[in-house]
């Protein structure tokens, strides 16, 4: 039996056991990997190039692209070594930064989604008063706290996990390290205090879903009540990104997390986790560039500069 201070390394699971297809795994995870740093490199560069695209929607999008390029390469880089060298191991540091760092992009992730949320009803419901709401400061200020909240609340979790005896070995049934793995080897009743961060936690996490679900419907009052079917088409097409990735980003992790038990098995757990770990942040770039008409029109003029000036 080992304890956390004899503990060096842990061993993650393993995607496939054979050898080809553990390279299959790693060109797939690859080709992944690289079109996510694609898209959301080309959404960063085209708002941060555009003084068009300079408002507060395109603001809080860059921070999106930003942070869904650290969550996937938080997991995926490791995956993608672990397949090509042919190892489970990952150090004990490593586990406690890819802990940290995940938690840390995937909260503030979903406190954006909420702040992109507000930015969306002020436009529709109120927009006589969206300079004055959602002014360059405040702006500002609502992205620092989105990125604060995520640190301080990933780094609580850290402390606390791996503050506690892990005296159940070190093997992760997980490909990433993650808090129900973790917690799956420890042996002291400490765990209730992480269990008790994690409840404080999911009251925060349905705070700010309620308040995602209360502000689409007040936008979708608001825009019934446009006469106009131009108007009306053009207030949902400046919604619907916004709620796909929403939908996508909350349906994959409650299923993650608050699937039962009778289904959960290592094969279905490692499938949801790609889909909400990698997947979505691959894809987030491509739900917002498919029917923004601005940001094709940006990414248009910025991609014959490039080739122009190479």
């Amino acid at each position: 039996m080992a304890n956390s201070s004899s503990i060096t390394h842990f061993l993650l699971l393993p995607f496939i056991g054979t050898r080809q297809l553990q390279l299959l795994h790693f060109w797939l995870f690859l080709a992944i990997y690289l079109a996510a740093l694609l898209g959301n490199g080309l959404i960063i560069t085209t708002i941060a190039w555009d003084h068009h695209l300079h408002t507060p929607m395109y603001f809080f999008l860059l921070n999106l692209a930003l942070l869904d390029l650290g969550t996937i390469s938080t997991t995926v880089p490791k995956s993608m070594a672990n397949s090509l060298w042919d190892t489970r191991n990952i150090s004990y540091v490593g586990c406690v930064l890819q802990f940290f760092f995940f938690i840390f992009l995937i909260s503030a992730e979903y406190f954006l989604l909420t702040t992109m949320a507000y930015d969306r009803y002020v436009a529709i419901c109120k927009p006589l008063h969206y300079e004055t709401l959602l002014g360059s400061r405040v702006c500002v200020h609502l992205a620092a706290a989105v990125w604060a909240c995520g640190f301080l609340y990933a780094l609580l979790h850290t402390a606390n996990t791996f503050s506690l005896p892990l005296c159940r070995g070190n093997v992760l049934h997980h490909f990433f390290c993650e808090i129900p793995q973790i917690l799956k080897l420890s042996c002291s009743t400490s765990y209730l205090r992480e269990l008790w961060l994690l409840v404080v936690g999911v009251c925060f996490y349905f705070f700010c879903f309620m308040f995602i679900v209360v502000s689409y419907v007040q936008i979708f009052r608001a825009v019934l009540r446009i006469p106009s079917q131009q108007g009306r088409h053009k207030a949902f097409a400046t919604c619907l990104p916004h709620l796909t990735v929403v939908s996508l980003f909350i349906s994959t992790a409650l299923f993650a997390y608050l699937k039962p038990s009778s289904i959960s098995s290592p094969s279905l757990n490692l499938g949801v986790s790609v889909l909400y770990s990698v997947m979505t942040p691959a894809v987030n770039p491509l739900i917002y560039s498919l029917r923004n008409q601005e940001l094709k029109a940006a990414l248009s003029k910025l991609i014959p500069g490039c080739f122009q000036k190479q």
